[in-house]
């Protein structure tokens, strides 16, 4: 293995996956890692760093780099669930800085490698909502806007996938107990996993047979159920697209942008879906507020937003960023371990 250091080492960080790529300055990839599970470094979950260090180390060595060798880059930027408060970035700087993986590091959340990703304007809205949901802004003047993304306790509503699993399977138990109006998802939720019937898999939850992360699997039932016409289905998701319109218009509206043609960066699994009319009401909600939004689902891994700001972060010539973008696509990190 060479010695030598790359220019760039770029990290998305989520609930569910990590991704990690190797760029050189002429925005050559040159290594690439995907690893599932959780790297949120969110307070209270330092052992995510593990998680980390594993992506990193593929794909490091992927790039001909020892990752034992530290630093392997340059500059390090780490777009990562959990980034949500000033004291999570400062916590989180300092648990890097202990790696030492990288010389230079850049903490964001990972809202903003989904902007980077989906636009080269260098401002805009994204919007995430994979496991939970979060947004961020940035405005022409420099303004940034964002939200702490805490659950319940911060406001949110309906956030995400993580909700919308616990939901179905709560108005499954309803619809079964006679509690609430009969769903598909009575009959297709203990299907999914095997057992007799909503409570069963409720149950399973309680007493740690089945791990509560399963739940997160569910979403493509409600999606297949709304489509077949389960009205019940159809609200659920109703709430996700609203509580999307919501965050996404007021940042829209703190950044004072509702007048321009402001870009909306939707990335994450519950925007993969190809249900229609769920990202129209997301679209209609948007433009309710600011006539000419472009709303667009991301159609790159947010990795690569995180590997774009390094390459802003160093000055990199147009041709490298060009570069980089046609390297790196969601096909190409579904091929990596």
């Amino acid at each position: 293995m060479t010695e030598s250091r790359a220019a760039l080492l770029a990290v998305d960080g989520g609930d569910s996956k990590t991704d990690v790529v190797v760029v050189d300055r002429a925005g050559r990839l040159l290594g690439a890692a995907r690893l599932a599970g959780s790297s949120h470094l969110g307070l209270g979950r330092e052992s995510a760093a593990d998680a980390l260090d594993r992506a990193i180390g593929r794909a490091c060595a992927q790039a001909g780099i020892d990752p034992s060798r530290r630093p392997v880059a340059q500059t390090g930027v780490y777009c990562l669930a959990g980034a949500d408060l000033p004291v999570d970035h400062r916590r989180i700087a300092g648990e890097l800085a202990g790696h030492r993986w990288t010389v230079r590091n850049l903490v964001r959340n990972d809202t903003f490698a989904v902007l980077r990703a989906g636009t080269d304007l260098g401002w805009g809205v994204g919007v995430v909502c994979g496991t939970g949901m979060n947004c961020s802004g940035i405005g022409p003047d420099g303004r940034i806007v964002r939200f702490a993304a805490l659950g319940e306790l911060s406001g949110d509503l309906a956030a995400g996938g993580g909700w919308l699993g616990r939901r179905a399977l709560g108005v499954a138990v309803r619809a079964r107990d006679g509690r609430g109006p009969r769903t598909a998802l009575e009959r297709s939720i203990p299907a999914h996993f095997q057992m007799s019937s909503p409570a069963a898999v409720m149950e399973a939850i309680y007493v740690g047979r089945l791990d509560e992360r399963e739940l997160l699997s569910l979403p493509p039932l409600v999606f297949k159920a709304a489509s077949a016409g389960d009205r019940v289905a159809q609200q659920m998701l109703d709430e996700v697209a609203d509580e999307v319109v919501g965050m996404a218009t007021a940042t829209i509206r703190r950044l004072r942008v509702a007048s321009r043609a402001v870009e909306v960066i939707l990335g994450g699994g519950i925007f993969r879906s190809e249900d229609g009319s769920f990202v129209g009401r997301i679209g209609d909600g948007i433009r309710s507020v600011a006539p000419s939004a472009s709303v667009k689902r991301l159609e790159a891994p947010p990795v690569l937003g995180a590997a774009l700001m390094g390459l802003d972060e160093l000055h990199a010539t147009a041709p490298a960023r060009a570069r980089l973008r046609g390297a790196l696509s969601h096909m190409r990190m579904n091929r990596v371990r």
